[in-house]
């Protein structure tokens, strides 16, 4: 039977393979502003601490179950436990852990998590190799920019196919980070990033389930396995990226090159990075903000007869899970977020806990919550109103949530957030100990001084 193969392909595209490759492996160590520099070290920070948290959750349990059925060789930490396994599963695991509260930081151009594939993949790397902490850093930076720039490259029509761009994006920012910390040359990480390129991890069918979070892990492995393989002369498409039938033209109806190539070495993507101040889904966000404020004016929930909610569509697209069973399908409930904010005034990991996701009084309060789309609110906005049973309304409208790029949080809010998800893992000393050397990272002669203290 004859098929139509006929697509609607760029068959001019830039070399955006060679470009990254490139720059990756050509761009000076901390060839950036001391302003990008910081923001490393708190997308460093944010990213340990979301994994120590969740360091004995049991998505992380049945995982390293798994792996240690395989006898891996002892070679990184499994941060927050005692347990070491191979680079490549230390890399899964540490990226499962670091995404499954869904607290983890996004680059809200693109809704991508980027530290979880990319910070997975170099820290198990580098303390394999006694790596210094700048070279962590210098990899950290350019792998965080490839992702993004790639992820800008196809979003949203990317996103909107069903694809889960942290995961689909994370490999290839991996493996250039991952080539950029064992130092290969331009020829070598054009390899790294073609092996890369065929494979992209993540469907969005997955969300509220563990493998949601296996994404980002599997993409952390996917890209330090790419950068070994090709530093020991594997080969791929020199154009696995940009070809007509290559990675962006697969996976995407768009493919704006310029996302790649305008201001790079430049601008950094990790600039754009926001941190999140409840565990959850990010769009939930701004409904959360609104109704914590709520609660600060004095609205109690016995108070509320229902609460009229306005939002993107986006919102209900992602988060409309209306009768959550357990704590990973709360974080994709928009109605059980306004319900923990307006109930505790917050929407940290406790908050998601499947008991508290089953409370009465919390499932209650939730199907009080009435949401209605409107396009005409930003999809990171929130039109916010509670309509109590003696007849007041009291409304709030939240334009920018907190944690986002406008009201980000401060390196203090994450010094409190790195306290609350370590503490009672590691202890309030250790704890304290690990933050300062996460803050002098670039530094570090050897980060295993760092990965001894993430240990417990």
């Amino acid at each position: 039977m004859a098929r139509n193969t006929q697509v609607a392909a760029d068959h001019n595209a830039p070399p955006i393979t060679r470009i990254l490759a490139e720059y990756v492996a050509g761009h000076a160590s901390r060839g950036w502003s001391d302003a990008v520099d910081h923001e490393a070290h708190r997308t460093f920070l944010n990213w340990l601490g979301c994994a120590v948290g969740a360091a004995r959750h049991e998505a992380v349990e049945a995982a390293l179950a798994a792996v240690q059925e395989l006898q891996p060789a002892p070679q990184a930490a499994v941060l927050g436990r005692a347990e070491k396994v191979d680079i490549a599963n230390a890399a899964m695991l540490n990226g499962i852990s670091s995404h499954t509260f869904d607290f983890d930081d996004t680059h809200l151009k693109t809704i991508i998590h980027p530290a979880g594939p990319v910070a997975s993949a170099v820290l198990a790397l580098a303390e394999h190799t006694g790596a210094s902490g700048r070279a962590v850093l210098d990899a950290l930076v350019l792998g965080i920019d490839v992702a993004c720039r790639l992820g800008n490259t196809v979003y949203p029509d990317h996103y909107d196919r069903g694809w889960h761009i942290t995961g689909t994006t994370g490999m290839l920012g991996a493996a250039a980070a991952c080539a950029r910390l064992l130092g290969l040359d331009a020829d070598q990480t054009a390899m790294a990033l073609g092996i890369a390129a065929s494979q992209p991890v993540g469907l969005r069918e997955q969300f509220g389930t563990m493998t949601k979070p296996f994404h980002p892990g599997g993409a952390a492995r996917a890209g330090l396995m790419a950068a070994l393989m090709a530093k020991h002369g594997y080969t791929a498409s020199p154009k696995a990226i940009e070809a007509p039938r290559g990675w962006a033209q697969v996976v995407s109806t768009k493919y704006a090159w310029n996302e790649v190539t305008d201001e790079l070495g430049e601008r950094f993507e990790i600039s754009f990075n926001s941190y999140k101040p409840f565990a959850c889904g990010i769009v939930i966000h701004p409904s959360i903000d609104a109704c914590v404020q709520l609660r600060e004016r004095g609205v109690k929930p016995e108070q509320i007869e229902r609460i009229e909610l306005k939002v993107h569509s986006l919102v209900l697209e992602l988060t409309g899970k209306k009768e959550p069973v357990d704590g990973l399908q709360g974080k994709f409930s928009v109605y059980h977020g306004c319900a923990a904010g307006l109930v505790f005034g917050r929407a940290a990991e406790e908050e998601f806990a499947d008991d508290i996701v089953n409370r009465p009084d919390v499932v209650a309060l939730r199907r009080k919550v009435v949401a209605m789309v409107d396009d005409s609110i930003d999809e990171a906005s929130a039109d916010v109103t509670a309509v109590l049973t003696d007849g007041r309304r009291e409304h709030v409208f939240i334009e920018h949530a907190i944690g986002s790029l406008q009201r980000p949080m401060s390196d203090a809010d994450l010094e409190r957030k790195f306290h609350g998800l370590s503490d009672g893992i590691l202890g309030a000393q250790r704890t304290s100990d690990l933050l300062a050397a996460c803050w002098s990272l670039g530094e570090a002669a050897d980060v295993r001084t760092l990965t001894s203290l993430a240990r417990p």
